[in-house]
């Protein structure tokens, strides 16, 4: 005797929904610096002449798409004592949130 049910003519069970996107409910961005399509490490060196045009306590966003920005933006907030905030998800590559802290 078999135990296996009767799926015949049975519509499958629906999947569950795909969770929502998350929302960025932070601080407005002051600045954007666009380093799409330039390569390592332009989006820092941008990031680094720029940053001093954005008031103490704003949010710089740095555009790129170099997979390299992953890890050097981050880095670079940390040696220079600037807050990192976010890595938003673009289309093409990442938006690189960054607090100006002096």
């Amino acid at each position: 005797m078999s135990l296996r049910r009767r799926t015949r003519g049975r519509p499958s069970p629906e999947p569950p929904p795909a969770p929502a996107p998350a929302v960025y409910s932070g601080p407005p961005v002051f600045l954007v610096i666009d380093a799409l399509g330039r390569k390592c490490p332009i989006p820092i060196i941008l990031l680094a002449e720029r940053i001093r045009e954005v008031p103490v306590g704003e949010i710089v966003a740095v555009q790129a798409d170099d997979v390299a920005a992953r890890t050097d933006v981050p880095a670079w907030c940390r040696m220079k004592s600037q807050d990192f905030v976010r890595e938003e998800p673009l289309p093409r590559g990442w938006a690189f949130h960054i607090r100006r802290t002096y």
